[in-house]
């Protein structure tokens, strides 16, 4: 009897009324889109939603676009470079919040990490542009490298976050008894704290890459002229005239983003 009353208590939100309605209105309106935008990127005629028939000429299209292909290749290595710089700056300021004694300002410090997630983008895309801005007239430098440290600055709180929660979830004990084995600090880190850490570390990383890679804010903002990347130069098209190709760029930036987040999948379940 004792078994029934607990089993008649227990709160699931599956048995509220309409809860199977609402699902299905919210995935209808998270994929819808996303699946007409795939669907219309095979499309044969030059309207982007007006149906003429199946081809892959979009694809070949962008394929041979050379503008397309500088783009992409700008933003693939504008986001690795972001990713990687983002979340080296990530780990050491995760190590340095999590692997210390409580002391005074650490929250300041944790907010001030996590400002870009709070403050709207355009705020800090305006604040990098007048920044940057005065550098160059001060120095008279142009160069990539401005759009690199404006993706760096805008990804280290993404990359921040699963770093800090790896961190957090992990048993102190190991690195106690490390030390108690005389281990230095530093191989202590790499023998024990860093294989423990690395799928918080390779999780902050893809999260960084794929922010960098589907930026359009920032990058608006602070490129100069000859640094189009990918979503800027559908931007730009975007304004001008509107065909498939720019469907069949999004599916493959689509794809890219799904394949990232299944082999950070398979790589942490063979880890676990």
């Amino acid at each position: 009897m004792a078994v029934m009353l607990r089993r008649r208590k227990t709160f699931d939100l599956k048995t509220l009324p309409g809860f199977t309605t609402v699902a299905i209105i919210c995935f209808l309106l998270l994929y819808a889109p996303i699946v007409t935008l795939v669907v219309y990127s095979f499309n044969a005629g030059k309207y982007i939603a007006i149906w003429e028939g199946f081809s892959f000429q979009w694809y070949v299209a962008a394929w041979g676009n050379e503008a397309v292909q500088d783009a992409t290749f700008r933003s693939l290595i504008l986001a690795a470079q972001a990713s990687l710089y983002s979340t080296a700056v990530a780990t050491m300021a995760a190590l340095g919040t999590t692997r210390t004694k409580p002391f005074k300002g650490q929250t300041v410090i944790y907010t001030m990490i996590n400002q870009p997630l709070m403050v709207p983008e355009i705020v800090t895309a305006v604040a990098l542009l007048i920044l940057f801005a005065m550098i160059k007239v001060a120095t008279g430098i142009q160069g990539m490298f401005y759009l690199v440290l404006a993706h760096t600055a805008f990804c280290i709180p993404f990359a921040y976050l699963p770093i800090r929660a790896r961190l957090e979830s992990m048993d102190g004990v190991l690195e106690l008894a490390a030390a108690d084995l005389y281990a230095p600090p530093w191989k202590a880190f790499t023998r024990v704290t860093l294989p423990l850490l690395w799928p918080g570390i390779l999780a902050g990383a893809m999260l960084a890459f794929v922010i960098s890679l589907d930026d359009v804010v920032i990058t608006e903002f602070v490129k100069s002229a000859g640094q189009e990347t990918l979503p800027t130069y559908m931007l730009g098209q975007l304004r001008r005239i509107i065909t498939p190709e720019i469907n069949a760029i999004s599916t493959v930036l689509l794809g890219v983003s799904v394949l990232v987040v299944t082999l950070f999948f398979v790589i942490t379940q063979r880890r676990a």
